[in-house]
This record gives C-alpha cells, sequence and structure tokens, in this order.
C-alpha cells in the first residue's frame, strides 16, 4: 500500500479549504439577495403568518410588545387569538420604536352593523406614531373620500375601495418608504406610504413627510368601536441592491 505524506495530505485539503473560505465570502457578499421564508395570507377563518425575517409585534397570544397610549398596562381584551378595541381603553402603541419599512396587520369590524359613516367600525393604523392610516367598515358605507378604510386620514383618499364586508378579515401591508435626498443632501422626497389592502394597491408612494433616520412606535386607535386585530408584524427597510454591471 503506498503511503501518503503529511505534506501530500495537506495538498489535497487546501483546495478545500479555499473553497470553503470562496463560499463563506459569497454568502457574505452585500449584492447577494438574503434568503427569507414567506410567510402565508391570512383568510376570514385563519391568520396569516409572518416571513422569517419579520419582528413579529403580535400573534395573538398577550400583549408583550404593546403598552397603553400613554405608557402603562394595556386595557384592550384578547379574544380568539386577536386583540379587541375595548371602549374607554384608549390608543395602544408598541413598546419597541421601529422605523422605514413593511408593516403588515389583519383587521376586522364587527360583524354587527351599528352607526354609519366615521361611526361604523373606526380604528385607525399609525406606522411610527402617525400619520394614520385609517381603519373603517368602509363596505357600502358612505363618508368623506379622505376617512374612508385605506385612506391615509385626511390627506389622501385610497384609490379604490377594497373593503369587505362587516366581520370579515381583512389585512393592510403599508409600506413606508425611507426619504430620498439628492447628491446635495436636499430633499427629493420625504417620507412616503403605498398601501395595499387585501392585496389591492389604493395608496402609492403618497408622501406623507418625515426626515431621514425617523423611528416611532406603531400606534392603534381606540375610536369606540370594538374593532379586531391579529398577526401584526414589521420588516425594517433594507437599501436597495446596486446593479451590477460588467
Amino acid at each position: 500500500m503506498k503511503k501518503i505524506s503529511i505534506l501530500s495530505l495537506s495538498a489535497l485539503l487546501i483546495p478545500a479549504f479555499l473553497l470553503s473560505a470562496k463560499e463563506e465570502k459569497k454568502e457574505a457578499d452585500p449584492l447577494i439577495p438574503p434568503v427569507v421564508t414567506p410567510g402565508v395570507h391570512g383568510v376570514p377563518d385563519k391568520a396569516g403568518t409572518p416571513p422569517s425575517d419579520a419582528i413579529v409585534l403580535f400573534d395573538g397570544k398577550n400583549f408583550n410588545e404593546w403598552e397603553a397610549g400613554k405608557g402603562g398596562e394595556v386595557k384592550w381584551k384578547l379574544v380568539d387569538g386577536a386583540m379587541e378595541v375595548v371602549r374607554g381603553g384608549g390608543s395602544i402603541r408598541t413598546k419597541r420604536k421601529l422605523g422605514y419599512g413593511q408593516y403588515h396587520v389583519e383587521w376586522r369590524t364587527p360583524e354587527i352593523v351599528k352607526g354609519s359613516g366615521q361611526g361604523r367600525g373606526n380604528s385607525g393604523f399609525f406606522p411610527l406614531g402617525g400619520p394614520e392610516v385609517q381603519v373603517l367598515d368602509s363596505y357600502k358605507n358612505s363618508t368623506y373620500t379622505h376617512g374612508q378604510a385605506g385612506a391615509v386620514y385626511n390627506r389622501y383618499p385610497p384609490l379604490v375601495n377594497a373593503c369587505r364586508p362587516p366581520g370579515v378579515w381583512q389585512s393592510y401591508d403599508v409600506i413606508v418608504h425611507a426619504p430620498i435626498q439628492d447628491k446635495d443632501g436636499k430633499y427629493v422626497r420625504k417620507s412616503a406610504y403605498t398601501v395595499l389592502h387585501n392585496g389591492v394597491l389604493i395608496q402609492d408612494n403618497m408622501e406623507v413627510g418625515g426626515q431621514v433616520g425617523r423611528t416611532g412606535q406603531l400606534a392603534l386607535q381606540d375610536h369606540g368601536n370594538p374593532v379586531r386585530y391579529r398577526n401584526i408584524w414589521f420588516r425594517p427597510y433594507r437599501d436597495p441592491i446596486p446593479m451590477k454591471r460588467k
């Protein structure tokens, strides 16, 4: 049997070592998109699940991530894996400050319709503490255009009314865009919202203000109606990957 010297063995191992180092370097390359496992879209009878890189803010189990609007214990209640607004309980907000990125929430207005206009299934979703994306039962319910479900309240009406009937779970995906500056630091556009309601585009890159580096707590509004929320998560903003030219 032919003997293999230590020197020969080392020579055999070097290519494998170099290959491993190259693979590690490749994985750390910022031009390669990171792998994210998608979640599952919620349906009326079942909550969705977040993607693997999301910060889970509410999974139906507790209020650990939340506090009252002015601090202290949350006075809303947990019902069937959701949180429900308690009249007089006050608005609530996340304990942690968040920034630009994708905010997801599923919400449901009461099945039994009471009131009309702004008095029907009213609440609000405030990324970074505001401006508000209106939560409202806008299914066959007339009100002013910039107060409908999906409106950036008192600013921009939704492009379309994509509201489901009362008592049926719905979803918002609110992308809070970072401001854009030119080479001299002048703002080309301050922070903006893009909103999808039940997967339908209803706000398209609408400027809402806010400068570079802004953070804030996500808030949910007590407007006196027992609106429910579930499956709330956030994905932080990531700088776009530059085009790699040869």
